[in-house]
């Protein structure tokens, strides 16, 4: 699999900083091991030199040969000859003997030495190569007289060859420590990021077919995390999107059916007056057929157009102080004569009275229009409609009710949603509902719905009563 996308990031990004942090960990740590390793060298030497200074302490000054016959014996029978190489040096400061047995090579660095002649305590410490190129630790002790005359040194050199091999071995260890746990660190990583990277290629593949219309393409989810609750919400998605595609398709076939009925009715007696040899009563129904049906055409273009500015929130209201009983009085007077010709019972309990309301006066004698539309609709031969209204606790509640078919319960919660329609033998463009009860929110009042299947359903519209405080 080629690393990639985001895979691709992470890594680099880990990985850029872990190295950085490895890489800063090997050389403090190797740092630490080489000064930890050169000081307990020098440690040992001037542990050494001290040694050597208590052994020759009190000589005089004139003592000087008494001293190189002393450190002589000394370098001679030098028990650690072989952990570091013993010198002597003379009052000129040239080497006269050595613990290695040959002669000594008085051309090599001595630095030390002079650091030594300088120092207070007389001790002097050199890192450095000699002239063969290895690198070696020196550590003179100036030896003073009792007068605090010099009288000669000592001077005591190890090779650091062997603690540099040390310090490298280690070296190379932490590297390759560092190395292992970067490696641990790639894999890892991209086992992890593959099983964030699969899930996520699955779940763009799968919306990128949902996108392109198939709204039955489902995601497997594999684990009980944050991707698979992605899984679970782009599944759900999925369905919600198939159900509104299927409302709007339906919508768009209610829409059509229900232009093209009115339609035709228009154009089907348009042509039949066009053609004239007519009674009067023929004419007279025609012109009634056309003129009913262009009503019921500019009704339903209105609806949308209502419906379209419910969509794009622009939908306005003209508020003021209204008589709500009016209002509903007039809706339902609008509906007696068609209730009655469909041999319905249309009752109307009008109260005494009603407190005024500020709202719109047309939007609201849409809403009773509306409902009271639809509970004719769904209302067989025989059945009642009931429209009742009261005032309590500053609202007014508007129930209209009736013994019709009712609302399956599967379908109750969705009623209000815009092209959802429960029954789709009944005509009617399925947003009626939606846009009464958008219009009922902005009147800061609400529409809700109570329904049993073959029993009847209750629409009960409250709206808050006006309160002469606020003013007009």
């Amino acid at each position: 699999m080629a690393v990639q996308g985001i895979t691709r990031r992470w890594i680099v990004n880990s990985l850029t900083v872990i190295v950085l942090v490895l890489i800063t960990l090997v050389v403090i740590l190797s740092i630490t091991m080489q000064q930890y390793i050169y000081s307990t060298i020098q440690s040992q030497l001037k542990g050494r030199s001290e040694e050597a200074s208590n052994l020759f302490s009190g000589y005089s000054q004139q003592a000087s040969q008494e001293f190189t016959t002393s450190a002589r014996a000394y370098i001679e029978n030098f028990t650690a000859k072989n952990e570091m190489e013993a010198m002597a040096v003379n009052l000129s400061g040239k080497v006269f003997i050595t613990s290695t047995g040959f002669a000594p090579d008085n051309n090599q660095p001595m630095p030390d030495y002079q650091y030594a002649l300088k120092d207070e305590t007389g001790l002097g410490v050199w890192v450095g190569n000699l002239n063969s190129g290895e690198k070696v630790m020196a550590v003179t002790k100036v030896i003073y007289g009792r007068n605090g005359g010099v009288i000669g040194a000592l001077r005591y050199v190890v090779s650091m060859e062997k603690a540099n091999q040390q310090i490298l071995m280690i070296v190379g260890f932490l590297t390759l420590g560092s190395l292992l746990i970067i490696s641990f660190i790639v894999f890892s990583n991209l086992y992890f990021m593959k099983s964030i990277v699969t899930p996520i290629r699955q779940i763009g593949a799968t919306a990128k077919r949902i996108a392109q219309g198939d709204f039955n393409a489902r995601i497997q989810k594999s684990n009980e995390d944050e991707i698979g609750q992605l899984c679970d919400n782009i599944n759900d998605m999925a369905v919600e999107l198939g159900a509104a595609e299927k409302m709007k398709n339906e919508f768009i076939s209610s829409v059509s059916h229900e232009l093209r009925t009115p339609l035709t009715a228009i154009k089907g007696w348009a042509e039949t007056l066009q053609g004239g040899g007519m009674d009067s009563a023929t004419y007279d129904k025609g012109m009634n057929v056309i003129i009913r049906e262009s009503e019921r055409l500019s009704g339903l273009v209105e609806e949308l157009l209502d419906f379209s500015r419910m969509q794009n929130g622009r939908m306005t209201l003209m508020m003021e102080k209204i008589d709500l009983l009016a209002e509903l009085g007039e809706a339902v007077y609008m509906f007696t004569d068609r209730a009655a010709a469909e041999h319905k019972y249309l009752l109307y309990e009008e109260p005494a009275m009603l407190s005024p309301v500020l709202g719109d006066i047309n939007r609201l004698r849409q809403v009773f229009v509306n409902i009271i539309d639809n509970a004719l609709k769904y209302t067989a031969e025989g059945g009642t409609i009931q429209v009742t209204a009261s005032e309590q606790e500053g609202l007014i509640r508007v129930v209209i009710s009736d013994n019709g078919c009712g609302i399956p319960a599967e379908h109750l919660p969705n009623v209000k949603k815009k092209f959802y329609k429960a029954n789709q033998t009944v005509r009617g463009s399925g947003i009626g509902l939606a846009l009464a009860d958008e219009i009922m929110k902005l009147h800061g009042g609400q529409l809700d719905l109570e329904s049993h299947e073959n029993v009847g359903t209750a629409v009960t519209i409250t709206i808050p009563v006006l309160d002469h405080s606020e003013g007009m």
